[in-house]
């Protein structure tokens, strides 16, 4: 499927989704703001894919980023982190979210497995209400958007 093809609105979405449960299709859900795809990333996603037919990876909005993760991020817009991630084999939908969580929409598309890292305890889990199954999948070790970052404005910005 071409990359503009796997980027959908929620409501284009919602349609896509009912043809695929009516052909009982498992379909799966993981959420994230993805402002430096790194391989820890990758893996998640292919770890997600893996456990069902179909993987909806949903983003935070450049607004909602802002929200959570202060006025400096995100790093990358999110039309390009929605091309990026479409661009992975292993993500076969991706959509936005505008809201600081994204309860409201897995409300609305009803995955049948919500998928988040291990860092999360199930309680802490927004939308598992919704869904038939909630999986952690664990964290990679010594790799994160934050340490990136961190990496990069030691490298380029204290440098004398």
């Amino acid at each position: 499927m071409a990359i503009n093809n796997k980027i959908q609105s929620r409501t284009a979405l919602r349609k896509i989704l009912a043809g695929l449960k009516a052909r009982k299709k498992v379909i799966v859900f993981t959420n994230g703001c993805f402002d430096i795809l790194h391989a820890g990333h990758v893996k998640s996603f292919e770890q997600a894919h893996s456990l069902g037919d179909v993987l909806i990876v949903a983003i935070n909005t450049d607004a909602s980023v802002r929200r959570i993760k202060g006025n400096k991020r995100p790093i990358i817009d999110e039309k390009n982190r929605a091309k990026l991630l479409a661009g992975l084999s292993s993500v076969d939908f991706v959509t936005f979210f505008g809201e600081d969580t994204p309860e409201r929409l897995i409300k609305e598309l009803r995955p049948d497995i919500l998928v988040k890292g291990g860092d999360y305890c199930k309680e802490q889990i927004v939308g598992r209400q919704y869904v038939k199954k909630v999986v952690r999948v664990p964290l990679a070790k010594g790799i994160s958007t934050s340490s990136i970052i961190k990496k990069i404005v030691r490298a380029y910005c204290c440098e004398r």
